[in-house]
């Protein structure tokens, strides 16, 4: 009995232990979006060629929070 145990028990940390690497070579692979300074940048460019969007104001709906930007300045490229 105690030897179907172990054996179970080593079945489900082999499969965590793979799905963990999929889940690494997976984060890898994929491409990467970009971040929260590029969408800003990018919608400034925009705005300054003309279109009619505007900056969402700090606090409103679907603007970025203090959290984001904190969390943002961490991955930033550095100059």
């Amino acid at each position: 009995m105690n030897a179907i145990v172990v054996m179970v028990a080593h079945a489900v940390v082999d499969n965590v232990n793979a799905n963990v690497v999929n889940i690494h070579h997976m984060r890898q692979t994929m491409p990467k979006k970009p971040g929260l300074y590029a969408n800003i940048h990018a919608k400034r460019k925009r705005i300054k060629a003309g279109s009619k969007e505007k900056m969402r104001k700090v606090g409103a709906k679907g603007a970025p929070t203090a959290s984001q930007f904190k969390r943002a300045a961490k991955t930033a490229k550095k100059k």
